[in-house]
């Protein structure tokens, strides 16, 4: 860490007097703080066609799915976690062979090696789900575990969630310097935006609250000592569907752990998405309500042992696209973690120096050449601008 300060000579001695009365600390971290990344995406992996029939015939396909790869190796996020990963597995994976090991596939949606019984499709069910999981080769992931929701809904209608076996995984993942954490990743009930403008859509909501129920029990049922993150395609909006209070305050209201929403914790202040009357669903796969998206990346931290903190928060609606397309079915939405409490800087509210000053210093009094009004911080190579009272 260092700081900064813009002061004139004859101001020195009364700056360090106010230094210290606000708290600012002039040494630096002694230990760096284990960090970690982490993504998860929708890759859209649905075949584009069956037989003679268009599937998903705007997914990104084989050569598109190569393109994911190539840009999750370029990324180089710790731990990654897919959706939707069906009939273009060894495409997405195939550069990621070095770096990363792989969760087990559970196969693609289509005709080939599969029974079909073409009289009663309505009986029909993939046995895939879907989800996938890369992890970079100095982490290590133990007791993965594959569940299937309890309640879904649609068939050849609402999404039609019930052709493949939708639910989650856990992780048990232990990190190169031995923190451990469980990891779910999921994909959840999804909802259309006709369903929703007419009305029809409440079988989807008691789908996904069954689901979101589920989840809660599960992780209460094995919370420990450990921090846990849940990560995937929840097609969820906390305008819309009871995360809430159904899965976040039922937590805590345990008293065993807190659980914060990583993009609600970094970009709206702490403060949820108030519940609203009307349509918020859109069958536009790239719109972003409010800057939330249908993914989401939720954090639990039991009340006694390890504890994580997000300390970034990233939806990368630039870097994701081929010929001015998005390249998989969502943004990819990502994070960074440290384990532990974040170190805090000790500086109060302070306002600005009413003017510019040639000379500067740092808190020993030595004279620096790097010019800068009040106070500079760089944590984590970020600089955060401060500026002291005069």
């Amino acid at each position: 860490m260092k700081i900064y300060v813009n002061v004139n000579m004859m101001k020195i001695r009364q700056f360090f007097a106010l230094a210290l009365s606000i708290g600012i600390a002039a040494t630096a971290t002694a230990q760096q703080q284990e960090q970690f990344s982490i993504v998860t995406l929708n890759v859209d992996g649905l075949p584009q066609k069956i037989w003679f029939a268009n599937v998903n015939a705007e997914g990104p396909g084989s050569a598109g799915s190569v393109r994911i790869g190539q840009y999750l190796l370029k990324k180089g996020y710790d731990l990654i976690f897919v959706q939707e990963d069906f009939n273009y597995h060894e495409e997405l994976t195939i550069l990621l062979e070095e770096d990363y090991r792989f969760d087990t596939w559970s196969g693609d949606v289509g005709v080939d090696g599969h029974k079909i019984d073409l009289l009663h499709l309505q009986n029909h069910r993939f046995e895939c789900d879907g989800l996938g999981a890369f992890w970079k080769n100095a982490i290590s992931v133990t007791d993965t575990e594959r569940t299937a929701w309890e309640k879904s809904f649609g068939k050849f209608s609402h999404a039609a969630d019930e052709m493949v076996t939708k639910g989650y995984r856990r992780y048990d993942v232990t990190l190169p310097g031995g923190t451990l954490l469980t990891v779910y990743n999921m994909h959840m009930d999804a909802s259309s935006e006709i369903d929703e403008i007419e009305g029809k859509d409440g079988p989807d909501r008691e789908a996904r609250l069954s689901e979101w129920l589920q989840l809660k029990d599960d992780i209460l049922t094995r919370l420990g000592s450990h921090p846990v993150i849940v990560v995937g395609d929840l097609n969820s909006y906390y305008s819309r569907d009871q995360i809430k209070a159904q899965f976040i305050d039922a937590i805590e209201s345990t008293g065993r752990g807190t659980v914060k929403d990583v993009w609600v914790e970094l970009e709206k202040n702490g403060a949820y998405p108030a519940p609203v009357d009307g349509v918020v669903c859109t069958d536009d796969p790239a719109n972003i309500l409010d800057g939330e998206t249908l993914d989401k990346i939720i954090y639990i931290n039991p009340t006694t042992g390890t504890k994580i903190q997000a300390v970034s928060f990233s939806l990368d609606q630039e870097g994701y696209k081929h010929d001015g397309k998005m390249m998989g079915d969502h943004y990819p939405l990502a994070a960074t973690f440290i384990v532990g409490d974040r170190k805090d800087t000790g500086i109060e509210t302070v306002q600005s120096l009413k003017e510019e000053v040639p000379s500067y210093y740092n808190l020993n009094g030595q004279r620096i050449g790097q010019p800068a009004k009040g106070v500079t911080i760089e944590v984590n190579g970020k600089s955060i601008r401060k500026h002291i009272i005069k």
